[in-house]
């Protein structure tokens, strides 16, 4: 359909309400007398967390752990989904799409490799071309905190070789009647307004919550001033009943609803449709006995429904077609937390997750052809049982070793009618595992850690991609093996903290998507096994300077390198780095981020991931942004800020490349905003 530029009733719109709640910012601010807006991060995490308006780099909490507060402000400001959330971490990147559903990377990952978990479950999005990864159901603000686990270093979460993403919502028990809201509203160029509300009451024995977010936001403009296919709007609704018979239990029912529409730079279609159906069930039992700390039970069903199509958010072609996969995934979880002696901590558990892939294609309403006439199809169908174990054991107040094992059963169908391996049914048995020791020493940690994790193909790696030899990869690719040793370091001494963290991976049969592969037919994607070795880090320091002022530097780093072809690995961001300069005074703080991005030369086209491939060399580029806020007292804040501010035009290195759009211009990858200024109100109590 063809563009129609309502941005000045919008901008108009978004002034008002702005003003309406600032306006209520302040009255309500004066008339509570309550706690101040909560940290998520546990106290011992939280340093001087809580004086910070504005986040340009999230505090490093443990060894191989970052956590991070979804509901403060940050920047760059994050687009509303789970990946772009996630920008601010040393060593994670997002491969860009248009304006929103990007996928996360980390140390050059990305897809099934890391793992996200929401509130302990798991979505796997329906879209063959990845529109909806899991971080697209994801709206940071209903969330209370954010812990990337570095590298194969846990198996409590699920098997993952470059990490895992837990986005988790926290439970504070009542002492009495009483009720707690958390609300944001944000503004910001290109027509975006995002508005979030959390209301919670309750008393010592059941409680209730009610969550709503809203976001959207038009085309944004590059550095050019040329208008990117990006804009989107989202929709979430979550409700939470609890009952805590006593202070040590707690029974939770949740349910979710959520639906979207997203336009996409880099592709012939659009999402017109991300509907989310969501029903969870926890039990958790704490301080049983002396050994038996707590016991954890929950069990979930997802459901998500997407329609890409190339006519609902763009002039649409001569032969307009829509395409409708949708995928159902349950699953739950136990696990039993053991203090066996007084130096030794102890969780077993198993956990079980099935999923099943549906889809039918068709026209738009006006054709014959209409999608919604059709029957879905069932095309596979993936189950995965696991067990587990993981040990703590304190040698003395400042050594201990941590270590796990994990064993999983994968088994995995194809009903695809007319595949080559229609009917066929593959399992897998896949052992994971690690041992990390760490030592504590006078104002940081040190650690040391070697970890193993196997990982089945994907959906889009066995089903919906090609083999070399044939026209299905689904018995053709081995599971992914990697084998890799972390270490580092934390520290503080006086005025200076900062991290180190290095890591060394061999992967055995990676899993390369391989696109215009050379076939007897032609060309085609193929999936296809290689050897591969990864190795970099992430490194920060700061420097608290008198008057409240700090100064911080983070540089993240990876190399990659496919063994079996003697060239580079695909899909490998570049070097990158991140200065920070942050000043608070009493209520007042600003501060500022310049990311510099070194060039990258190191690549292999057509080769990458389920996400994308590479598409040459890039130029590096620095990018310079502002913040300020204001404490208006405990219960309310004001950000505000501008990224981008000299209006760079850039890419990032792992971009998907630009498609031809009617009414845009094409670009060789989608170019990153151009400058955005935004403001950000918060009120709770």
């Amino acid at each position: 359909m063809p563009n129609i530029d309502n941005r000045p009733r919008l901008r108009s719109v978004a002034t008002l309400v702005f003003a309406l709640f600032s306006t209520t910012l302040m009255s309500v601010a004066r008339a509570q007398d309550a706690q101040p807006i909560e940290d998520p991060l546990p106290a011992d995490a939280q340093g001087d967390m809580l004086a910070t308006v504005v986040v340009t780099a999230p505090a490093v909490t443990g060894p191989l752990e970052v956590k991070l507060n979804p509901k403060a402000a940050q920047q760059p400001l994050p687009a509303n989904d789970g990946a772009s959330f996630l920008k601010t971490v040393p060593g994670m990147n997002v491969i860009r799409k248009g304006g929103t559903d990007g996928d996360p990377v980390f140390r050059g990952m990305a897809g099934s490799r890391l793992n996200i978990l929401i509130d302990g479950e798991q979505i796997l999005g329906g879209c063959g071309g990845r529109m909806d990864p899991p971080t697209a159901y994801i709206f940071p603000d209903a969330y209370d905190r954010v812990t990337v686990l570095k590298g194969p270093q846990s198996v409590v979460h699920g098997p993952a070789s470059a990490g895992v993403v837990l986005f988790e919502r926290r439970h504070e028990p009542f002492d009495e009647v009483a009720l707690r809201l958390n609300s944001a509203l944000t503004i910001a160029g290109f027509d975006r307004f995002d508005g979030f509300i959390d209301i919670k009451g309750g008393n010592n024995r059941v409680y209730a919550e009610g969550i709503v977010t809203h976001a959207k936001s038009g085309d944004y403009k590059d550095g050019n001033g040329d208008t990117v296919h990006s804009r989107y709007k989202r929709d979430s609704a979550t409700a939470i009943v609890g009952v805590t018979p006593d202070e040590n239990t707690r029974i939770e029912l949740s349910a979710i609803r959520s639906d979207a529409e997203a336009a996409y730079a880099d592709r012939g279609m659009d999402g017109s449709k991300f509907a989310r159906e969501n029903i969870g069930f926890k039990f958790e039992k704490r301080k049983i006995s002396e050994v038996l700390d707590k016991l954890e039970a929950s069990v979930y069903y997802n459901y998500v429904d997407h329609v890409m199509d190339s006519y609902s958010l763009r002039t649409p072609p001569a032969n307009p077609m829509a395409s409708n996969p949708d995928r159902k995934t349950t699953g739950g979880r136990f696990a039993l937390s053991l203090l066996p002696s007084t130096a030794t901590s102890l969780t077993i558990g198993a956990d079980q997750q099935s999923n099943t892939h549906r889809g039918r294609s068709g026209g738009p309403s006006w054709s014959t052809e209409y999608y919604r006439y059709k029957p879905r199809v069932t095309d596979a169908r993936f189950r995965n049982v696991g067990v587990f174990s993981e040990l703590t054991w304190y040698a003395d107040d400042a050594d201990r070793v941590v270590s796990g094992l994990r064993l999983d059963l994968w088994r995995a169908k194809d009903e695809r009618p007319g595949s080559a391996t229609a009917n066929n049914n593959r399992s897998e048995t896949l052992r994971s595992g690690f041992i990390r020791y760490e030592r504590d020493y006078k104002g940081g940690t040190a650690y040391v850690g070697l970890g193993h994790s196997e990982r089945a193909p994907d959906f889009w790696e066995a089903i919906n991609k090609e083999s070399t030899s044939g026209t299905s990869a689904f018995n053709a690719i081995e599971p992914e093996k990697t084998t890799q040793l972390d270490l580092g370091a934390s520290y503080r001494f006086g005025s200076w903290q900062g991290f180190a963290s290095l890591f060394y991976s061999k992967v055995n049969d990676f899993i390369l998507i391989h696109s215009r592969y050379a076939k007897p037919a032609g060309t085609a994607t193929v999936a296809r096994n290689i050897d591969a070795t990864t190795w970099g880090g992430e490194a920060g320091v700061n420097y608290s300077f008198a008057h409240g002022l700090k100064a911080g530097a983070s540089v993240a780093y990876v190399h990659g390198h496919n063994d079996s072809d003697h060239h580079a690995l695909g899909q490998i961001p570049p070097l990158e780095g991140r200065f920070t300069l942050d000043w608070a005074h009493g209520p007042w703080s600003a501060g500022a981020l310049w990311r510099v991005v070194a060039a990258q030369n190191h690549y292999a086209v057509n080769e990458g991931n389920i996400v994308g491939q590479d598409v040459g060399k890039s130029g590096g580029f620095g990018v310079f942004s502002l913040n300020a806020g204001y404490r208006v007292n405990k219960n309310a804040q004001i950000s505000f800020g501008v990224d981008n501010l000299f209006n760079k035009t850039y890419a990032e290195f792992i971009s998907k490349s630009g498609a031809d759009v009617a009414g845009y211009e094409q670009t060789t990858r989608v170019n990153e905003p151009g400058r955005t200024a935004w403001a950000r109100a918060q009120i709770g109590f």
